[in-house]
């Protein structure tokens, strides 16, 4: 059985404060072929366990209790023998900063009038358009780390759009963020997404990544903001997928489940909401969040997350087919506009290869934006702002063919 104690964990504070290439190809230009439908069958028996129990949301969705052992993950051939670890040893104690918003709370993540038996963890049923859409967003480049598409890698930019905030340096071995809570309007396939990621690697084709935030994207969530999160350990080209749709992400959390809806949300000039997120390599100790669950190192090369990451990247991103304009970025308004206005990423901190939490020095992030007449984003780290360390970012797009 393994028993290294090295994970990557995604693990949500949940407590509450105040105020608060294939080149923009429509869907429908992408129907999957007889055979490959088959295959897409193949891989949902695969996909989707038996469940002890099922529940059936307002929004239609399925959500299963599995067996914690028998979960989709272990089917990967690097974690038949992995031993589950249902709390982190360690934890790393991250810096409270003052807060002006509400987090939202366990008992708001939890899908209401579901409860999961003893022994089971919470996972979303696949369905077969959930594949066609997963294949869509990976074939138009999307969750590809923004420093990466910046180096030329001979990756179609058409559509996409950023606006982050950037830590590039050595050793990284775990980040945090409490992620502003929107839900812009897009257009049937369009996305706009917030996101916080972690990457390493020498070259896209050792590339390894964890994202993490929420996505609005009506043709993989149906609906409003989800949690969504994205790994590859290969450069996106075999490994890797949208949160439980392919073996890897161990889930430990029987409440909590990847793809969950997120609310409430942010009110323009009003109560501002926030999703406290980590991700972190796991040394030794306790737990003191919730987790829901981790990517085990097995998953990770040595040249990739193994040894830590050398980015770490907090900000927006959206994707629109050139034929239509470009959609909403974080609350639709720049980062000039402030508090309550704009969306913001704050209280971000890195965690070194000591394990020591850290406020980024105000000269070790850079903001990066792809089309600044569109979004926008601003590193703030003046004491008298809300927050020591953070980023706001956004606008109201309205590009065209770029």
């Amino acid at each position: 059985m393994d028993s290294s104690n090295n994970h990557l964990v995604l693990v949500i504070l949940l407590t509450i404060a105040l105020v608060l290439g294939v080149k923009a190809a429509h869907l429908s230009r992408a129907i999957p072929s007889e055979e490959e439908k088959n295959e897409m069958e193949r891989q949902l028996k695969a996909i989707n366990k038996p469940p002890i129990k099922s529940f059936k949301t307002e929004q239609g969705e399925i959500f299963d209790c599995i067996d914690i052992h028998k979960q989709l993950a272990f089917d990967h051939h690097l974690l038949r023998n992995h031993s589950i670890q249902l709390k982190p040893t360690s934890v790393p104690k991250w810096i409270t900063c003052h807060n002006n918003s509400q987090k939202i709370g366990p008992l708001e993540l939890q899908l209401k009038g579901i409860s999961c038996p003893h022994g089971t963890v919470i996972v979303k049923r696949t369905t077969i358009q959930d594949l066609i859409y997963s294949q869509h967003l990976k074939s138009i480049g999307f969750n590809i780390p923004r420093h990466v598409l910046r180096d030329g890698n001979n990756i179609d930019l058409t559509g996409h759009h950023f606006a982050t905030a950037d830590y590039e340096y050595d050793n990284i071995a775990g980040v945090q963020g409490n992620i502003n809570l929107w839900d812009p309007q897009v257009s049937h396939d369009q996305v706009s997404l917030a996101t916080m990621a972690i990457a390493g690697g020498p070259i896209i084709e050792e590339l390894s990544s964890i994202s993490v935030g929420w996505m609005v994207n009506s043709l993989l969530y149906k609906d409003h903001i989800h949690l969504y999160t994205y790994w590859t350990a290969d450069g996106y080209n075999k490994t890797g997928c949208y949160d439980i749709r392919c073996p890897g992400f161990v889930q430990v959390s029987k409440r909590i489940p990847l793809g969950v809806l997120l609310q409430p949300v942010s009110i323009y000039n009003g109560t501002q909401k926030e999703m406290d997120l980590s991700l972190h390599q796991v040394i030794t100790s306790r737990v003191s969040r919730v987790n829901v669950g981790y990517w085990p190192q097995s998953l990770f090369i040595a040249s990739g997350l193994v040894k830590g990451a050398d980015l770490a990247s907090w900000g927006g991103q959206v994707y629109s087919p050139t034929t239509e304009k470009s959609p909403i970025m974080g609350s639709g308004h720049f980062p000039k506009e402030g508090f309550g206005k704009a969306a913001f990423v704050n209280n971000i901190h890195i965690l070194n290869g000591k394990g020591e939490a850290l406020i980024p020095q105000i000269y070790t992030i850079k903001t990066h934006e792809s089309t600044p007449n569109c979004y926008k984003a601003k590193y703030v780290h003046d004491d008298d702002e809300p927050w020591i360390r953070a980023v706001y970012y956004g606008g109201p797009g309205g590009c065209i063919g770029k």
